[in-house]
């Protein structure tokens, strides 16, 4: 006799059950107590290490026995438990297989069945190998311990760095832009490790951060190509800030005629030795007193690289030695980022008086409110009349309906794009800029290359700057 239709349709929804298992990695398995026997299905066997087809049932155990010690107590009581109430369970635990000894993640999944007197009467479950999952769990919790144990390393730094630099100036001016643009230097080295999966910076790449923004004919840098420790890296980012800081308000970057000199080169031991120059500027003399930018160099920037750094205060010009230890060196990476754009240099004040925004309605869009505070502040100081600020993307949409001359956009409000913003403010080609805390790969939303982006941490004259530039040139 032929297979029925009904056989037929039988066979058609087992070969689908067959391969929606076998593509979703599932080994099958039932518990006949009657009968005092497990049935374990190919995949199951291919999945645990045991045989295939009927096994013995030893007091309802399949795999209790191979689970990991440091489980087994655990998934005995649940098992005892879904034995005695019945309904669906779901295990995870670790399982030694017990042909090759290999400990691996399992998760099992299942329903128990009882008689009307409550006695198991059968069960049925499937197996998942979750290990990989697992691992990838485990690695999350690694890599976020690790993110927090940095945040709150830079979180340190940064307040020993306020306290430090407050500690050597004599007025809240002279604190900000000293403060700021040591905040700046630690953001910009960050950025560079952040690109580089925090394996650590190329010098270039450092020395191109912080020296890329100045006057392009008056500074150069060149070496081989070394890659240091994330540690190392914010310590030569630090160190570079403030020979560039000191060279713009005082040395060789403070005129026109001034140059910049950046060399290095590998040392036998397996360090480095970096030699900053400087020439064509005014003349030197030796600071009458010891600042925080020498300690820091002298102190924090040399420790930090295992070696030591001496300044030397000639007529022509200063010279500092950065000599670095082996430690301070990494592998360099298979994969490399691209060398950074320069970034925004710290605003310094100019014969004419800060940026003016006179009469300018400037729109503040920023999910940050003591960012937006500051923003607010700051560009009301510069005369500026503030509409907002918005925080969040609808309440910025609802804005654009007042007059508005220029607008300063936080390119992610609260996990949203901001370019519905930035399309409705070109449309009436209402000029603004871009102040955000992402890296060179994420700056502007796609389609406004053209406009200024300014980077966090920034000074809010930077951004006046930017808003007085736009609204001169629109």
């Amino acid at each position: 006799m032929g297979m029925t239709r009904r056989d037929g349709a039988i066979n058609d929804d087992h070969r689908r059950l067959e391969l929606a298992l076998e593509s979703a990695g599932l080994g099958e398995f039932e518990w006949n107590p009657s009968r005092g026997v497990y049935w374990v299905s190919v995949r199951m066997a291919a999945l645990t290490g045991l045989l295939a087809g009927e096994v013995p049932a030893s007091k309802g155990r399949l795999l209790e026995p191979d689970v990991h010690p440091d489980d087994r107590e655990r998934i005995k009581a649940e098992t005892a438990r879904v034995v005695r109430d019945g309904g669906a369970f779901q295990f995870e635990f670790r399982y030694v297989r017990p042909d090759d000894g290999r400990t691996i993640w399992l998760r099992t999944a299942g329903v128990v069945s009882h008689d009307e007197q409550g006695r198991a009467i059968g069960f049925t479950g499937v197996a998942e190998d979750i290990s990989v999952r697992k691992a990838e769990d485990d690695q999350r919790q690694v890599l976020m311990a690790e993110i927090d144990h940095r945040v709150k390393n830079v979180l340190a730094a940064v307040q020993a760095l306020a306290v430090q630099t407050a500690k050597r100036t004599t007025s809240l001016d002279a604190f900000l832009q000293n403060f700021s643009g040591r905040l700046k230097a630690m953001a910009s080295a960050n950025e560079l490790l952040t690109a580089a999966r925090w394996r650590g910076a190329a010098i270039d790449h450092l020395a191109a951060a912080e020296l890329g923004a100045l006057t392009p004919d008056q500074t150069h840098w060149e070496g081989p190509d070394l890659f240091l420790t994330p540690r190392a890296a914010n310590a030569l980012s630090l160190g570079l800030h403030e020979l560039a800081a000191n060279a713009v308000k005082f040395g060789a970057l403070s005129v026109d005629t001034g140059r910049v000199s950046v060399r290095w080169n590998r040392l036998p031991d397996g360090g480095f030795e970096l030699v900053w120059t400087e020439s064509g500027g005014p003349k030197v003399t030796a600071p009458s007193r010891r600042g925080f930018g020498a300690t820091l160099l002298e102190q924090v920037t040399s420790r930090e690289l295992n070696g030591k750094t001496s300044i030397e205060y000639n007529a022509g010009g200063v010279t500092a030695r950065l000599r670095a230890g082996a430690a301070a060196v990494a592998q360099r990476p298979d994969t490399m980022p691209e060398a950074p754009a320069a970034r925004v240099t710290e605003t310094v004040a100019t014969a004419g008086g800060p940026a003016s925004l006179n009469g300018a309605r400037v729109l503040i869009v920023e999910d940050a409110v003591l960012l937006a505070m500051e923003l607010e502040t700051g560009l009301a100081e510069a005369g500026a009349a503030i509409i907002g600020p918005a925080y969040e993307l609808e309440e910025a949409l609802a804005l654009l309906d007042q007059p508005i001359d220029a607008a300063v956009l936080d390119a992610n409000l609260n996990g949203r794009s901001v370019t519905p913003v930035a399309e409705a403010l070109a449309a009436r080609k209402i000029p603004f800029v871009f102040a955000t805390g992402y890296g060179e790969t994420g700056g502007a939303p796609g389609g406004f290359d053209d406009a200024p982006v300014i980077r966090k941490p920034y000074d809010v004259t930077q951004v006046a700057a930017a808003l007085a530039e736009l609204l001169r040139t629109s």
